[in-house]
Parts: C-alpha cells; structure tokens; sequence
C-alpha cells in the first residue's frame, strides 16, 4: 500500500541515520520520533556502552519498555526492528567501532545526530574535554568517512557564549585553541589541571559551557569539507505534547529543582525574579532538530558559514522567574508531592548572603540533625551526603538564574515557518497555541510526580493532607525560632527589663 509521505517525510525515506547520545533524555525522544513519524527510513544506528552488567542489547530492550515508545509498540512495533547498535563510546577512537561494525555506518550513514555529552555542570575539565570537545572530534573522524554524508547535526547548548549580551545563531571565537586545550588536558595531570582550571574557564562559570563553545569551534572548522551544522538548546524541559505530555527522566535543570523545592528538600534559591527562565520543551527540540537536516538539503546554494541554530523559546512565550516560582507554588499545593520533608515554601532572593544564613539554618543544621537521629538509632545516615549535592547543584546553577539572557533565534524560528501544513502538523514547533504556559507547568509537575517519583495519582488526597500538616508545623516552626530569637536578643540587650 503507497503511503503519502510530507515533504520532511519523503526526505528521510530510505535514510540511515547514526546517532550518539540515543540513550539520553533528548536521544530517546529523537530515536522515539524518528521510528514513529520518519517512519519509511532505512536505518537507525545507535552506538552504547555497557553499563552496569548491561550489554547494550539490554539496555535498549530496557529502553523500548519505557513509556515514551508505547505508541510505537501499539501502532508501528516493526519500525523497532529498523534499529541497529552497535556497543560504542564516544570516549573511545572511532567510537569504539571497528571491523563490520565500522564499515556498516560509513557505508550507510546519510544523517550524524551527535548528541552524546557530559551535562555535569560540576564536572571537571579533564572529563569534559574529553567526552565534549575530543568525543567531538572522534565523531567527526568517523563522519569522514562516511560515502553518503549529508548533514552532521553537533548538538551543542545556548549557553555556551556566556560573554555575550546577544547571543546570534553564529560561531564566536575564543582566545582558545580547541587542538591546543586536548593536547593540554593529554599531558597534564589532574591535579596540576584542576588547580588552573578556574583561570582557564574565564568567563564560563564551568566546564561544560566552556568545553561545548571549544567543540563548536572545532565543528566550524570542518565546514568547508563537510555538512555540520550546530544546534544549540536552550535547557530542555519536559515534553509539551509527545510522546507524551509532561515526560521527562532525570532530574537536571528545572525538573530538579521542581522536585527538590517540592519536597521542602531545598528551602532557599538564588533567582533573579525579574529575568526570563530559558527553557525549551524537548518535543519542540527534537523536531527541531529532524527539521534542520531537511532544510539544509533542499537549499540551492550551501550557505557561506556554518549553520548555527538557537533552539529557545519565542519571546512572548517566556515567563519570567517570578511568575515561574509563584506558579510553582500554585500548583504545588494543588498537585503536592508524597512524603515530603518540610512544607514546600522556599525562599527566593537576589542576597548571596541572606540565602547563606538560609543555606545554613534550614538545609545544613537540620541535615545534621537528621543524621545524628539515624545514628543514634543505628540507622545509616545520609542526609548531610544528599545537601552536599545539593549545594553543589544549587552552586553551578546560581550563574543561570542570576543572568540575564538574551538569544537571536531567527533560523531556528524560520524552520517552522517554511514548513507545510502537512509538516507542520507533524513535525510541532508552533509557538502560538491555545495551550498557556500554566497548563505546560501543570503537565511538568504531573511528569515529575509519574515518571521520575513514580506517585500515583490516588495518592494526592493523601498527599494534600500531609501538606496542611507541614503548613501548621511551619508556622508554628516559625514562630517559635523568631520568638526565641527576639526574646534572647531583648534580653541581651536588656530591653526586656522595661516590660
């Protein structure tokens, strides 16, 4: 039976493609989306590493249990048979392909998605040298060689030009050498590399914005003999729309501090409310991404330098911080989290020095208390273990949401507008829907609570009881420690005798 395929479509029939990264949160909605709407290609290629006593085999099997695959498995179960992997990694030469394997994706690859990275903010620069900016160039070693190569898609992120006031869809350059940072990190040890590390970061608060603007630079350089391109994210939020409203599987960025804050676990944060968050939803990413290659072939003429992609949200549908934490707090009362540790109410300010003394009474001493409970009673402690990675989370965040932001996404923006109705029905980037941005944050915290806390949705009356307990017991909290406080201060300093 023919099928009527879309413009997009028709170009991704008969396709293989490679992607690394495919057991991410974004390379699983791409690998997802691929299978279910491009589905008259040839090929999928993915490459994983073991992990955990898991050959990748089972790891992908593992994969296609998950939720987001679910309509695939009901309506289209043969496209999972068009996927191949192979075990790889990018930390390995020719990512770890040799032999058949090797010759089969340079023999057949027609599209690159490079997206394997590490995200560790906190990571140090060794690691993100080597997985960012040489898995980069390992990844381009074997695009070389592929015979059919039509476009090799770098996913880099949005913040990696932090020196910036405007962030344009342009490669910026950098008083360093990508070459020149590798061979450093090659022969110099850790120790020695960690203790320069701060000056070699300047102006980027941490290795992962600094190791992707190095691998950008290095990607720009081979665009005279061959189809790269870059695409920069802005931070990736749960899905808006497929595969399923509200997924998500990790607890980076916003999701994180969603959950952390929900749970009274983190009770103060360092935000500008006046700043807009940046934040994309992944389904919008992601069809962003299966877009570009499309447009980038079907242009007569090839552009004259590399094609850079901000992929970040439209103006007019970015929030600012305040009206982020205030629906936060709305919804949370409304769709509250199971068990939590204290009633969910933290504090928001732009004072380094007020959110420390906060830091200290209300994430550290009660850690500490906490533990030594555990210990007296035998049990093993793990609260302070759990705020120190907080803190360190909470610390390479701070630079985000106390930074103003401003991205130019025209290129980005014109991919939605050159595609047809048919396209466009298929491949969501629409930045006008009647959907609001409270009905986009209802269906994150729903995400949240099913996939990565796995609550079910008959536990909420109890969950709504317990937090109208934890109200009562902060307040009354509160009032004691301020009334102890102003008490022993009146009394120091003998006001108190006058009453």
């Amino acid at each position: 039976m023919t099928v009527d395929l879309s413009p997009v479509q028709e170009y991704y029939k008969d396709k293989t493609i490679f992607i690394t990264g495919a057991s991410g949160f974004m390379g699983k909605v791409l690998l997802e989306k691929l299978l279910y709407s491009c589905h008259s290609l040839k090929e999928v290629i993915i490459i994983c590493r073991p992990k955990r006593g898991k050959t990748p085999e089972s790891r992908l099997e593992e994969m296609y249990k998950l939720p987001i695959f679910q309509r695939i498995r009901d309506e289209r179960p043969h496209m999972l048979k068009k996927v191949t992997i192979y075990q790889g990694d990018v930390t390995f030469d020719l990512l770890g392909l040799s032999g058949d394997s090797l010759k089969h994706v340079t023999e057949n690859t027609n599209i690159v998605f490079h997206m394997a990275a590490t995200l560790k903010l906190e990571g140090n620069l060794r690691d993100a040298i080597d997985m960012n900016l040489v898995g980069t160039k390992r990844a381009l070693a074997v695009a070389k060689q592929m015979k059919h190569l039509e476009a090799f898609i770098h996913l880099s992120t949005a913040f990696c030009n932090c020196d910036q006031e405007v962030m344009y869809e342009k490669v910026y350059e950098f008083p360093h050498k990508p070459e020149d940072l590798i061979r450093l990190a090659e022969w110099m040890d850790v120790k020695t590399l960690d203790t320069i590390t701060p000056d070699l970061l300047k102006p980027h608060p941490n290795t992962y914005t600094y190791s992707k603007r190095l691998a950008e630079i290095l990607v720009r350089d081979h665009y005279e003999s061959m189809p790269v391109i870059i695409a920069r994210p802005s931070i990736v939020s749960p899905a808006a729309y497929e595969p399923i409203p509200g997924w998500v599987d990790n607890m980076n960025g916003p999701t994180g501090l969603m959950i952390g804050c929900g749970k009274g676990v983190i009770r103060s944060v360092l935000v500008n409310q006046d700043y807009k968050a940046e934040v994309i939803p992944v389904d919008y990413a992601i069809n962003g991404l299966i877009v570009i290659p499309y447009e980038f072939n079907k242009q007569a003429k090839r552009p004259a330098q590399v094609p850079v992609y901000n992929i970040t949200n439209a103006e007019h549908r970015k929030m600012t911080m305040g009206t982020v934490v205030e629906l936060s707090k709305r919804i949370n009362r409304q769709i509250p989290l199971n068990a939590g540790l204290w009633y969910p109410d933290p504090c928001v300010t732009t004072n380094k020095v007020y959110h420390n003394i906060n830091v200290s009474l209300f994430h550290w001493l009660p850690a500490y208390f906490l533990d030594f409970l555990l210990l007296l009673f035998g049990q093993k402690r793990f609260m302070v273990r759990v705020q120190e990675k907080i803190s360190t989370g909470l610390g390479v965040l701070q630079f985000f949401t106390l930074t103003a932001w401003s991205f130019r996404s025209e290129l980005y923006c014109s991919l939605w507008n050159k595609l047809n109705e048919e396209d466009k029905a298929i491949f969501n980037m629409n930045m006008h829907v009647k959907e609001t941005e409270d009905d986009y944050m209802v269906q994150c915290a729903l995400g949240a609570r099913k996939f990565i806390l796995k609550e079910k949705e008959e536990d909420l009356p109890t969950a709504r009881m317990h937090m109208k307990i934890q109200f009562i017991v902060d307040v009354v909290c509160k009032t004691v420690i301020v009334g102890l406080f102003l008490y022993y201060v009146l009394k120091w300093t003998g006001a108190l005798a006058l009453f």
